[in-house]
């Protein structure tokens, strides 16, 4: 029996008893006809996903998520190998190729790996794209510049040089440029969107299970002598929540949470099973945070951290994006842009319920920053706008800033 004549029949079943309840009406259901139309997962491809336009796009994505969550018929099933997960070391200049079951040993082969911050990002989506490949090493350059030295001090000679850049110009100035000299660390990225091959496969990931298998790995990274405290897990996508699994495995294994979870456009989860929670949320870190940026798209509107970020409010995508492949890879392209010297605090964001709230100067609480200068002490729904085009953030200067904009307490 085709997975597509069971969500129809699922559907026609949950119709039928919805008439039996004044409150449901039928026109909050999909008709029969709509329900035939509804594409399997077999047909739908990444190619096709990124010639959509972007509504008609998350309309489909929308679609498949409602029909496969009427009778939970859908459950996950795929596991990578560890063996076949790509895995990117990026330490001390050096860029070494490994795989999930391994990467630990040689990571710690390296000289002064993980003495400093360790980076570790779980990708969601395969990089045969054009847009995921670009968005994932812009991220990968943006923390080479921030943890290699050599590549600090040309940051800062080029600074120099630019007559328009004053360090002493304001007190949140003087702090990106100190901070900027200062810090250094390692990257790993661990490439779970290449095993995700087809679509199908992206429905049908176990993210309990695949994070479980990164939570050993990151027990490993900590038996050998790297502090929880240093490690800075992101996931981008569907990835998010195998990220949030992790978190919460390691904490079992360990008793310890790990410092901070990033969730890159946390994903719409096709399948799960009924009778578990999951999903990257609040508690699976010290500090859990979420960029969201198709929340109506391929992306989930639902809180998934202590505080969620949502440029331009929570959307199908945001401005810029032509396709929900491109909406979910603008999360990876902000977060990037904030972790490059100098930028850290040029997505300035405010406690609000919607974009009209934001623009109408109604927003309620401090100011914080989106990405990697988020404080860990931040709670809540925030809204900015951003740029349609690179450079995404913007950021205005502290001293001109008004209104809500300016009673953030500088640090």
């Amino acid at each position: 029996m085709s997975l597509r004549f069971c969500l129809v029949a699922a559907c026609l079943l949950v119709v039928a008893s919805a008439n039996k309840d004044a409150q449901l009406k039928p026109s909050k259901w999909l008709t029969p006809s709509e329900l035939e139309n509804v594409p399997s997962l077999d047909e739908i491809t990444w190619e096709r996903l990124e010639n959509e336009p972007l509504q008609r796009g998350a309309e489909l994505i929308e679609k498949i998520y409602h029909v496969a969550h009427i009778n939970h018929d859908l459950r996950p099933n795929f596991v990578p190998s560890p063996s076949n997960v790509p895995v990117w070391i990026v330490s001390n200049g050096q860029r070494m190729e490994a795989k999930l079951n391994n990467y630990v040993q040689k990571a710690k082969e390296l000289q002064n790996f993980g003495e400093d911050e360790v980076t570790v990002v779980l990708t969601g989506l395969p990089q045969t794209s054009p847009t995921m490949k670009k968005a994932m090493r812009k991220l990968e350059q943006a923390y080479i510049q921030r943890y290699n030295l050599q590549e600090q001090q040309k940051f800062a000679q080029e600074q120099l040089k630019n007559k328009d850049y004053d360090y002493t110009s304001s007190d949140e100035t003087a702090d990106q440029w100190q901070s900027a000299k200062s810090r250094s660390g390692d990257l790993i990225i661990i490439d779970v969107g290449s095993t995700l091959t087809n679509f199908k496969r992206y429905c049908l990931l176990d993210v309990t299970s695949t994070g479980a298998m990164v939570a050993q790995t990151l027990v490993d990274l900590t038996n050998k002598g790297v502090p929880q405290e240093i490690i800075h897990l992101i996931g981008q996508g569907i990835a998010a929540h195998v990220a949030g699994a992790a978190g919460n495995e390691f904490t079992m294994q360990t008793g310890h949470k790990l410092r901070r979870i990033t969730g890159l456009d946390p994903a719409k989860l096709i399948s799960k099973r009924p009778d578990t929670l999951v999903g990257l949320a609040r508690g699976d870190a010290d500090f859990v945070d979420a960029i969201h940026t198709s929340a109506f798209g391929m992306g989930t509107p639902i809180r998934s951290g202590d505080v969620d970020f949502y440029p331009n409010g929570p959307s199908a995508g945001v401005v810029g994006a032509k396709n929900v492949i491109e909406a979910v890879a603008r999360a990876t392209r902000y977060f990037a842009e904030s972790v490059r010297p100098g930028s850290e605090r040029n997505f300035p964001a405010v406690p609000a319920n919607s974009l009209k709230q934001y623009k109408e100067k109604d927003g309620f609480g401090k100011r914080a920053f989106m990405g990697i200068q988020a404080d860990y002490d931040l709670q809540g729904d925030y809204i900015l706008e951003v740029n349609e085009k690179s450079p995404f953030g913007k950021r205005t200067p502290a001293q001109k800033q008004n209104s809500y904009h300016g009673i953030h307490r500088q640090n």
